[in-house]
């Protein structure tokens, strides 16, 4: 077969290795291959294959949200106010409940954002409000060391990438005449794909799409949104939504709405995204990105009801999206109706995602619909396919409540126990483990779990409540009421917490 034939089948194929293995025997040929030979057009094929699938092997989703850093978080000068109105900022998503469950129904992270079990790119870290919380919250299992920032997988990515040139790489960028390139506009894309995702040279890349875009007088908008990229990339959020904008303008494409919104997600202006994926909803009626990116924003801000809704709307189109069929599963579970939700995550468990969170949710989807038989099974399986130490916690946590739910509290105490050895910042289990201590008479032990809870979690308000009850049981009236006023504010419609302060006040009218 003809070589160049042969490394474009395995292109197509996704056999990366082997089609850059032989672009570069064909190149070998050519007298330089560090840049095309126009005399050859096989040269030159062979120079843009091989760049494409070196590409490839190392491309990273652009339009997918970013994990943010301690950079991103603690030195963000982005933001438009620092008091937001409610319903209008992804940094105080509790200011916006409109309908859904309560946070005393459905438990959420510290960053204030509901737990659904479906693990995405940049909802773990969060933006925790101290920098202790955010140099605690990002280390993992697999290092000791905090994220740094986003840009780190970029980097890291790119120098693995060198791997597959052992004679050194492919192109040498300090040698390359951009503008030469500039003029070539076939030759020029492949370049800047290859400069931009396997080199991650993003200010290479940035003045090669600058002078591609100058020479085509200002009419091709794909140049425009990789300027975008580009400026995104080093968090010139302004620049990048002026050629985004550009772009939309000349040629409507749903990848460009997706990164325009992206950019007013960074800038804390959900509201603004959401306009903007409805605009393109109108463009491109059905498109399923859109809506999950609508519904997407919508649970950020916990506003459970429109998440739902459009969540719904997205399977209407695409009955197969894993990440709608899991959120309305969790929606179906915490509106008490587990016998729906396993049906929801068993589709998903058909879909082909095999998880510790998937197994962790169908664990108590069959213990609250009653079917026993499945429900060690599935935490077993679980626990095997935990992949870092918060999810271990997790399982064991749960496998917690399950044991109280079965009236066994000696198994319960070891559950909450193993749930803190695997994660000592897990407040939630600190809070049951304190209700076992109690109901065991250790009243000191119980009060010094609830103050780590409490801590740990401030807008927590069981840790709270529990520490008033105890301090109310005890005698010790000052403590609890201003115990009870932390759970108020914490949960301001906790009628047992309302009824406490009552009588709290009645004891000291008396006295």
């Amino acid at each position: 077969m003809e070589p160049l034939f042969l490394a474009w089948s395995y292109f197509r194929r996704r056999r990366f290795q082997l089609c850059a293995d032989l672009c570069t025997q064909i190149l070998e040929k050519s007298p330089c291959d560090q840049e095309p030979d126009p005399a050859l057009p096989v040269s030159q094929a062979a120079w843009i294959l091989k760049a494409r699938a070196l590409t490839e092997m190392v491309y990273v989703d652009e339009i997918d949200t970013d994990q943010d850093g301690i950079a991103e978080m603690m030195l963000d000068e982005n933001a438009i106010a620092q008091v937001p109105r409610p319903g209008t900022s992804l940094k105080l998503p509790g200011t916006n409940q409109t309908g859904g469950p309560s946070p005393t129904v459905r438990p959420i992270t510290q960053a204030g954002r509901p737990i659904t079990g479906c693990l995405r790119s940049g909802t773990q870290s969060g933006r925790p409000g101290t920098l202790e919380q955010a140099i605690r919250m990002p280390r993992t299992a697999y290092t000791a060391r905090p994220i740094a920032s986003s840009s780190g997988r970029f980097v890291r990515l790119g120098t693995a990438s060198m791997l597959t040139s052992p004679d050194g790489p492919f192109i040498n960028l300090s040698r390359l005449n951009l503008t030469k390139y500039a003029q070539k506009p076939k030759l020029a894309k492949a370049l800047f794909e290859y400069i931009f995702h396997h080199e991650n040279d993003v200010k290479t890349a940035l003045d090669l799409a600058a002078l591609s875009t100058e020479h085509s007088q200002y009419k091709d908008w794909w140049w425009k949104v990789q300027l975008g990229k580009c400026y995104y990339r080093l968090r010139l959020y302004r620049e990048a939504e002026k050629q985004f904008k550009s772009a939309l303008k000349q040629q409507e494409m749903v990848d460009t709405f997706l990164y325009l919104a992206k950019v007013y997600i960074s800038l804390d202006q959900p509201v603004t995204a959401i306009n903007l994926f409805k605009q393109g909803l109108n463009k491109f009626p059905g498109e399923v990105t859109l809506l999950y990116g609508i519904a997407r924003i919508y649970e950020k801000m916990n506003n459970m009801s429109s998440a739902t809704e459009y969540y719904k709307e997205t399977l209407k189109q695409d009955n197969t999206h894993v990440g709608a069929i899991a959120f309305i599963g969790i929606d179906h579970f915490y509106a008490e109706q587990p016998e729906v939700a396993l049906r929801f995550f068993r589709r998903v468990l058909q879909m082909g995602v095999y998880n510790c969170p998937l197994f962790n949710n169908l664990g108590l989807c069959c213990f609250y619909a009653q079917q026993y038989d499945m429900t060690l099974t599935s935490f077993e399986r679980a626990l095997s396919l935990a992949e870092d130490e918060e999810e271990v916690a997790a399982v064991w946590y749960n496998l917690g409540h399950i044991a109280v739910g079965v009236g066994d509290m000696n198994l319960a105490h070891q559950c909450f126990r193993l749930a803190l050895v695997s994660d000592n910042n897990f407040a939630e289990a600190y809070n049951n483990l304190a209700v076992l201590e109690m109901r065991r008479g250790h009243v000191e032990q119980a009060k010094a779990l609830l103050q780590t809870a409490s801590s740990l979690i401030p807008n927590l308000y069981e840790p709270h409540y529990n520490f008033a009850t105890i301090s109310d049981q005890i005698g010790d009236l000052q403590r609890s009421y201003t115990a009870a006023q932390k759970s108020a504010a914490a949960f301001p419609a906790h009628m047992d917490t309302k009824r406490l302060i009552e009588q709290l006040k009645q004891h000291f009218a008396v006295l």
